[in-house]
């Protein structure tokens, strides 16, 4: 009895553990069975999100490009009608010692066909001379400032006030009986003024920043190297009329410095702003 009833406990024993084992498996199973799903299903999710977050960012990148294309060609519309244009730095090219009968049609000739409109500070005794009334009459009507630069080209700091007030309103009458217009600007020779004749002749002085000496020398070249790498924006140019090699220079110096993008006012316009 002992016997057979340990056989059959043995027998439980076995029995219950073979069913603790397949419900284990069964188990293990229904585990794999719902995890395996779950993980695929996350790693196509996450897939499909990053591909989806790709899309958007292309999409965004492309609407971006269109977008800057679009306002590209609106900016170019508007250069186009002159709405819309950079600021080119202004310099102002002078010109003493005129008017001359040899060069300054020639500067002027070269002036007009590159659209320039310059400032010439004339002598007095100058404008008496053969027909030289007509080229400032030219100088007039084609837009060019013209100021005085005394009669006689004389240093007025050592005239008396009276002498030097003679040297200047005898040219102001010359021109201004020519144009008609009163002249407000005027060169005094070698940079030396007076300051009390301001209030008397009312006329402003200009001097200038950039001298290369032109006088001095008939080498064009040089006259030229020496303003184009000394210029800066809102500079003034002095030059002379009088010598061919100050004509042939100045209009080199135009083409090359409005190749460099430079515009060329009249010396009113940087001093008034």
């Amino acid at each position: 009895m002992e016997k057979n009833g340990g056989n059959k406990s043995g027998t439980n024993r076995v029995s219950a553990k073979r069913r603790m084992q397949a419900l284990g498996l069964v188990y293990i199973l229904l585990l794999t069975g719902i995890a395996v799903p779950k993980a695929e299903g996350a790693e196509k999710g996450g897939v499909a999100c990053a591909a989806e977050s790709l899309d958007v960012a292309e999409k965004a990148k492309d609407q971006k490009a269109e977008d800057q294309k679009a306002e590209d060609q609106k900016t170019e519309r508007k250069k186009a009608e002159g709405g819309e244009t950079a600021e080119a730095p202004c310099i102002a090219l002078t010109f003493d010692d005129g008017p001359s009968t040899a060069y300054t049609p020639v500067l002027l000739d070269g002036l007009k066909e590159r659209g320039v409109h310059a400032t010439f500070f004339l002598i007095g005794k100058n404008i008496e001379q053969g027909d030289n009334a007509d080229i400032v009459k030219r100088m007039y009507e084609e837009g060019h400032l013209i100021g005085n630069h005394t009669y006689s080209h004389v240093e007025i700091t050592k005239l008396d006030d009276e002498s030097a007030y003679k040297e200047i309103s005898r040219t102001n009458e010359l021109i201004e009986g020519i144009t008609g217009a009163r002249v407000e600007f005027m060169r005094p020779p070698f940079g030396s003024w007076q300051k009390e004749l301001e209030a008397r002749v009312q006329v402003i002085p200009v001097m200038w920043t950039v001298d290369p000496l032109d006088w001095a020398t008939e080498n064009v070249d040089e006259i030229v190297n020496k303003v184009v790498t000394e210029v800066e924006e809102n500079d003034m140019i002095l030059l002379h009329d009088c010598y061919d090699s100050s004509v042939k220079a100045a209009l080199r110096i135009i083409d090359l410095l409005q190749a460099e993008g430079y515009r060329f006012v009249t010396a009113d316009e940087l001093i008034t702003g």
